[in-house]
Parts: structure tokens; sequence; C-alpha cells
């Protein structure tokens, strides 16, 4: 049975709407490929921005690994959810659950950090340069460590100060490279210069040999692992704290991005958006064709487009009222809240 309203929503009719909106009914005056672009250009990237429609807020979930407290955008695994997160989720909302507890959502580094701070612990290796040896290993006082914390430094010739700051290594979560800062990491694991994330076990390798009996240093921050309590959403990327001590569940509720059309019997998410979707492609083509009048032209129907798109959602969200703080958490059954249930008026 074919899907209801797919006979007047498909690209193909979106396609001839826009070729007569613009006047051009032949590919010589707009090919397909162009026309596809306009339309898909609209669709994905100015739609979204201009209404924020219900119908489009989902639900994103990922999981995590013991150990490991950052989760961001993948570009190479398909089956992550992280895949592409950044161009197909558009914002990331309250409320967030972690294992099925609800946990603060930030979007503040200095709340997050100020309720768990990251101080890094300074201590000494007790490992001494002799002005030869550019190779060190030994074992890091206190376990796990956090990525992204850990530096080494001393002193080599001349009074020159030698820093190694650890790298991620693709594919590993719980083994980090050391490389000199500002310098791009090779690829894959430096035998001679990692640390393990867990045991605290490093072997660091400096450019220069350190001076004869300059102390080797280094700063790391140490954690205790358990399920997680608050998650800060900033720079594409989830960090939790604590950092989790084993695989738990993560939701937040996101805005994701409309599907792209490509075949011509191809439809909408929401079938009715069609011919909104074909005035926004028209006015696009004007203004490449700098017609400004044609946008002025077909302006007035847009809005109407739009306000019949935007009212779905409107009727939608007037079902619930504003939170405030004087909002119960739920109304059960005995409809607990503003108004009459079984127990009389709150």
């Amino acid at each position: 049975m074919p899907i209801p309203d797919a006979t007047y929503s498909t690209l193909g009719n979106i396609q001839t709407k826009v070729r007569r909106l613009t006047r051009s009914p032949s590919t010589a005056q707009l090919s397909d490929a162009d026309l596809n672009n306009y339309i898909n250009t609209f669709l994905l990237y100015d739609m979204p921005e201009e209404l924020r429609l219900f119908n489009f807020r989902t639900t994103f979930q990922f999981y995590t690994k013991p150990n490991v407290d950052t989760y961001q955008n993948n570009d190479v695994t398909t089956t992550d959810p992280f895949y592409n997160f950044k161009n197909k989720y558009i914002s990331i909302h309250p409320p967030c659950y972690v294992a099925g507890y609800q946990v603060l959502l930030t979007q503040s580094r200095e709340q997050l950090y100020g309720m768990y701070p990251q101080i890094s612990s300074i201590q000494p290796t007790n490992l001494v340069g002799d002005g030869v040896t550019l190779t060190f290993t030994g074992t890091l006082p206190a376990v796990p460590v956090l990525a992204g914390t850990i530096t080494f430094d001393s002193i080599g010739p001349n009074n020159a100060g030698l820093t190694l700051k650890d790298v991620p290594v693709p594919g590993y979560d719980n083994i980090v490279n050391l490389v000199t800062p500002n310098l791009a990491p090779a690829p894959g694991i430096t035998p001679n210069n990692t640390v393990n994330l867990i045991t605290g076990v490093y072997t660091i390798t400096f450019p220069v040999a350190p001076a004869f009996g300059k102390q080797i240093n280094s700063q790391s921050y140490s954690y205790v692992a358990s399920l997680p309590q608050a998650v800060l959403y900033y720079d594409d990327q989830f960090i939790l704290r604590p950092v989790p001590d084993q695989s738990y569940p993560v939701n937040v509720e996101a805005y994701i991005r409309p599907t792209e059309l490509l075949l011509a019997a191809d439809i909408p998410e929401l079938a009715g958006n069609w011919q909104y979707i074909a005035y926004g492609a028209a006015i696009k083509v004007f203004q490449d064709r700098q017609d400004l009048d044609s946008v002025q032209l077909v302006m007035p129907e847009y809005k109407r487009q739009e306000s019949l798109v935007i009212r779905r959602t409107l009727v939608q969200i007037t079902n619930e009222r504003a939170a405030t703080i004087y909002t119960q958490q739920s109304s059960g059954v005995n409809n607990i809240g503003w108004g009459w249930g079984t127990n009389g008026p709150f």
C-alpha cells in the first residue's frame, strides 16, 4: 500500500513546482543536478534553522566505555552512533539520563569543572637526566589517569625546557602516545613514547637528552571511576563526570537534520512540507539569478507555507505548559499538579 500523500509530495513534484515558480521548464535553463542542489540545500540547511519542528526532535543514545570520559564525532566508523554526529544533529537538549538516572546536562565548562575540579598532580618521577639518555621508563604513582592531562617535563642543554604531552591513539582507549607540544603525532602506537592510562606504566623519549642532574617531572589527573552524575556538551563533545567505571546508556534529546532527497520518488519526512520546500528552493534560484523582484513576488506565499508548516508544532507544544519552579515532577494517575485530581486541587 503506498504511503499517504506520496503521490503529491515526492521529489519529482517538488522539482516540477520549482520549475513552474522559476519559469524554468527546460533542463537547459536549470539542470536536474542544480535543481536538486537547490532543493536539498534549503531542506538540509535553511529549513532546520528557520523552523525547529517538533517532529524532528528525537532521542540520541550512546553507550559509555570504562575509563573513557569523552565521546565525540566520528568520520570513520559508520556503525558508531557518533558517525557524522556534528552534521546529523543540529542541537542537544535536556533532559539527560545515564542508566535511567536523570543527570545534569550543562554547556558550561565552568560549571562542570567547578563541581569536578580537574587539578593535575605534579610529582617527580625519581628519574634524573645524565645528559645522554633519551628514553626513560616508570610508573605513575596514582592511577587510573585521564587522557589529555598527562605531561612529562625536564630541562635540557642550555636550560631549555623539554615537554611531552599525551595524544590519543585511534582504536585504543587505554593507551596514549607522547609527543612534543604543537607537533603532529605519528599514526599508530609509538612504543618508545606511550602511557597506559589504567596501569600508569610509561615509556618516554625526549627529543633531546635531559641535562645532567635535572629531574624529570610528571603531571596527570587521577580519578575514581563510577556512575556519571553530570554531562558537559561542549565543542560537539560529551564529557562525563565522574568518569564511567563501566558501560552505561546515555540518552539526551536532540534535533536531527532532515533526510536528503535523492530519487524522484523520495518524499520528505513530513509530506505536507513539500510546497514549503519548493518555495524555499525557488527563492534560492532567484537569488542566484539576481532576480530580486521574483523573490518579492513569491515571498508572501513562502511565508504562508511557513506558517502552515510551523502550525503543527505550535499546536503540539500547546499541550504542555511551560515548566516553572512550581511544576511537579510527575502528574501520574492522580493528576497531581495544576488542576483537580482524585486527591483534590493542588
